[in-house]
């Protein structure tokens, strides 16, 4: 298991947690890309304070398991995953995060395939997930950066608000890129959230 550099946390900051899933970039034989796209998208949607902890491990489910777990132990209230999420015989993100969830969170798997199949076809062999680990929701990402972004911003808007329902930290986005959904009785002052209707 390798270390990614992790930006120093201060008193009020959200813990996020990147865990780049890669035999090539945990041996330092390929460039991680994944990892650098989540923090981007992160620095462009989050106006929240915030750092990240990163990790870079093998395609090996015990490995991915153990950073998942590592990383909400630490205190993140966010645990995004980047590759491992396809149908080849190595890829087994999906199986080590239902592995450390006590509650899945299918939707965001569903989601992030619709929006992907906008874009090719080959998006249905996609085995995203998500789920809740000791507090912290784990989202599974594919590896591609562009294919990243596509599926966060699928996503995004559910994000800060289930982590309030798991005893997380208050999230806001920027609207000009995210415009985070909250129900009326969940929401602080401030622009950056949609409300929900009363029916």
């Amino acid at each position: 298991m390798q270390d990614d550099e992790e930006a120093p946390q201060s008193a009020g900051e959200a813990l996020v947690g990147i865990v780049t899933v890669s035999d090539r970039a945990s041996r330092g034989d390929y460039e991680d890309r994944g990892g650098p796209a989540i923090r981007d998208h992160l620095e462009r949607v989050l106006t929240s304070d915030w750092a990240a902890v990163g990790e870079i491990v093998a395609d090996e489910q015990p490995a991915i398991e153990r950073a998942i777990r590592s990383l909400a132990a630490q205190g993140c209230c966010l645990i995004l995953t980047t590759g491992g999420t396809g149908p080849a015989l190595r890829d087994v993100t999906p199986e080590a995060t239902e592995a450390v969830c006590s509650k899945l969170l299918p939707g965001f798997g569903e989601a992030m395939r619709t929006a992907s199949l906008r874009a090719v076809p080959t998006a249905i062999l996609s085995r995203q997930t998500a789920g809740i680990c000791d507090g912290a929701l784990v989202v599974n990402l594919p590896g591609q950066p562009k294919a990243i972004a596509e599926c966060l911003d699928a996503v995004f808007a559910a994000i800060p608000y289930c982590i309030d329902l798991v005893g997380g930290p208050y999230l806001e986005t920027d609207p000009a890129h995210i415009r985070s959904f909250r129900p009326a009785s969940a929401t602080r002052p401030g622009p950056t959230h949609q409300e929900a209707t009363p029916q």
